[in-house]
């Protein structure tokens, strides 16, 4: 009896006949960022504490990653907790940044920002969902109403920014890219980057996850394609991918992306993270 494929919706997929990334030869190692303190510790049965945070972070400097995302401040008083220890107590080596992650709340926002003070530099990840699913179920929003979310962070993102000494480096996700209609996606990232104002001197981050690998790591990389193609400041942002191992292909999909000109990837030791893992550091380090 053959199988009711019948009953599935096939993946969009993108329309580039022109496409030139399987032509590309990695030649360079992108930039590493580690999410093993936050999305590690949501996973687990039993939460990191402080004392386990600060091995793992220990163990990430011996490695010679560079970036670290070293919690979710605003959501646990234990990231808090955490994020204020390294920075009160000298911890972060000058040649490191710590990257925080916020949705984008005001009252979240102002957490993060606080618990970044007195940061040499620091990283203001800031999120919200995009896909078509969840603006239709969670936030009963149109188009425009998640786009007003997004730059409305963004605009409070910047005003605090301004009035600390801690070097800040923005970054923006529109969190669920695999579910967004691409041309949204280009349409939410373009107000961001208009609100935050990111030059070629002075970047920003633009990091376009597969938050549920929901199609193979060709199509991403068509998207990062199409992306780069429309945006109208390629050189004003860090391209960042961060991929998720639904369909088992994280490492493929991080590979792939780095060949459509993705410049930045953020993943986890052996791929522990949320729910079927995040990319594998490791194993992709290894492979490139």
């Amino acid at each position: 009896m053959p199988m009711p494929s019948w009953k599935y919706r096939p993946y969009t997929t993108v329309s580039l006949p022109d496409r030139t990334w399987p032509d590309t030869v990695i030649d360079h190692a992108p930039i590493w960022c580690s999410t093993d303190l936050r999305d590690g510790n949501q996973s687990l049965v039993k939460p990191m504490d402080a004392e386990r945070k600060q091995k793992m972070f220990d163990l990430l400097l011996q490695l010679g990653v560079k970036e670290i995302e070293v919690g979710f401040p605003s959501a646990s008083k234990t990231d808090f907790d955490f994020v204020r220890k390294l920075i009160e107590e000298d911890l972060i080596p000058a040649d490191t940044t710590i990257a925080v992650l916020t949705q984008a709340r005001p009252e979240l926002i102002e957490r993060t920002y606080e618990a970044i003070e007195g940061a040499r530099q620091a990283i203001v990840h800031l999120y919200n969902s995009t896909s078509e699913t969840q603006r239709r179920v969670v936030f009963r929003l149109d188009k425009s109403g998640i786009t007003d979310l997004a730059v409305r962070g963004t605009a409070l993102c910047k005003q605090l920014a301004a009035k600390t000494d801690t070097r800040i480096m923005f970054q923006y996700s529109p969190e669920s890219f695999h579910g967004t209609e691409l041309d949204y996606a280009l349409e939410i990232c373009e107000a961001v980057m208009a609100e935050w104002g990111p030059t070629a001197q002075d970047k920003m981050i633009l990091n376009l996850p597969t938050t549920v690998e929901a199609f193979p790591p060709n199509i991403y990389a068509d998207r990062l394609e199409w992306f780069q193609r429309h945006v109208s400041d390629r050189d004003a942002f860090l391209l960042s991918v961060h991929p998720h191992n639904d369909r088992g292909t994280a490492v493929a999909t991080a590979e792939l992306g780095l060949m459509a000109g993705a410049d930045r990837v953020e993943g986890t030791l052996f791929g522990n993270g949320e729910r079927t893992g995040n990319v594998d550091i490791v194993t992709l380090a290894i492979n490139l």
